[in-house]
């Protein structure tokens, strides 16, 4: 193997979970069209394209959604960023059930493309599934009942440090911080996944 990461390798490795951003930098609405116009031709399950979204970037908006996601599960000592850490913008994917009901495949490419996008941009993420989704629908506005969210994408300027280390030999994979704050994400070894080489 190559010891030399090239550019899209270390997108990769800078790609993480960020649960802190300044929220004096704005994410601006030119930069999630930017991102979802590139999402739009990627890959899709028979070509269907039954993604479609909500992007959020005013303060009001922002308030909405983050009033309606939960934060870090396996922290529960700790409420969610505080006021001056919050995300500047987030991208809401929504699965037009007229389209298709199967986006599982179209979900996961399209989210992990965004992360790469906006990590390119400057910016990092925070993917959610812990939503409170009818309740966010409700506030957004959304009334049309063949539109079902399926996630919420978090997006700012990252302010905290996260670094992957190996997964001790226990098999705890939970996220962990220190006091500093720094955060810590386990991951298994190249030889613990690989099944076999033929």
């Amino acid at each position: 193997m190559s010891t030399q990461n090239t550019p899209l390798t270390e997108l990769i490795l800078k790609n993480r979970t960020y649960r802190r951003f300044d929220q004096s930098v704005k994410v601006g609405e030119d930069t999630l069209l930017r991102i979802i116009d590139t999402v739009r031709t990627l890959s899709s399950a028979r070509n269907a394209q039954p993604l479609k979204y909500i992007l959020v970037s005013t303060e009001e908006g922002c308030e909405t959604v983050f009033a309606n996601i939960m934060w870090a599960g396996a922290l529960p000592e700790w409420p969610g960023p505080a006021e001056g850490e919050k995300p500047t913008a987030y991208i809401i994917p929504f699965r037009d059930n007229k389209v298709s009901k199967d986006e599982l495949w179209d979900l996961g490419i399209a989210t992990e493309a965004i992360s790469l996008l906006a990590v390119e941009a400057g910016f990092g993420c925070c993917q959610f599934g812990a939503v409170r989704f009818k309740d966010l629908t409700a506030a957004l506005g959304v009334t049309d009942e063949n539109l079902e969210m399926r996630c919420v994408i978090a997006i700012g300027k990252p302010v905290e440090n996260v670094s992957i280390v190996d997964m001790p030999e226990s098999g705890a994979f939970q996220y962990y911080r220190d006091e500093e704050m720094n955060h810590y994400t386990p991951k298994r070894a190249l030889e613990d996944i690989i099944i076999d080489k033929i």
